[in-house]
């Protein structure tokens, strides 16, 4: 049996990252976080874009574009969509799922999801960094094995 794992080290990549400027406050720790886990693996900052759009709507829509681009070998997708007291909540965080899983299956090129879905900005603090570990950093690691895994195919 010949397996084949993505590696984590990765010095020659181009990475984009689009953050929600939506809940920035946590949203700027997500990024962080990537930041962190890109240059703790040897990945050249120059080499990474960062975009920023308004809201978690409209990520999938900017990973599309930037997917089709071809100038990247991974996309992660930050942001936080808090619940409130409407239905908003739930129809932001399905479509904006929904979105970004289309856009990988479609283009073929990884696309992170690090949306975080929380019932309180607390909880969405916590998930970027303060207890919970950084969903920002888990996908830019995440990124990295599966370029490498993509290399390997």
């Amino acid at each position: 049996m010949n397996i084949k794992i993505g590696m984590l080290n990765e010095s020659d990549v181009k990475i984009g990252i689009i953050a929600s400027r939506f809940n920035e406050v946590v949203v700027s720790k997500l990024i962080d976080g990537a930041a962190d886990a890109l240059d703790r693996h040897g990945v050249d900052m120059e080499s990474v874009d960062l975009v920023w759009v308004p809201g978690a709507f409209e990520i999938p829509v900017t990973a599309k574009k930037m997917a089709e681009s071809n100038k990247y070998d991974a996309i992660i997708c930050l942001g936080a969509v808090v619940r409130g007291e409407t239905d908003h909540y739930e129809h932001v965080a399905t479509e904006v799922t929904k979105g970004i899983a289309s856009v990988s299956l479609n283009t073929g090129m990884p696309v992170l999801y690090g949306i975080l879905t929380t019932d309180t900005v607390e909880q969405a603090i916590n998930r970027a960094g303060m207890k919970s570990g950084n969903k920002g950093f888990e996908c830019a690691v995440d990124a990295l094995e599966m370029i490498n895994l993509f290399k390997n195919l």
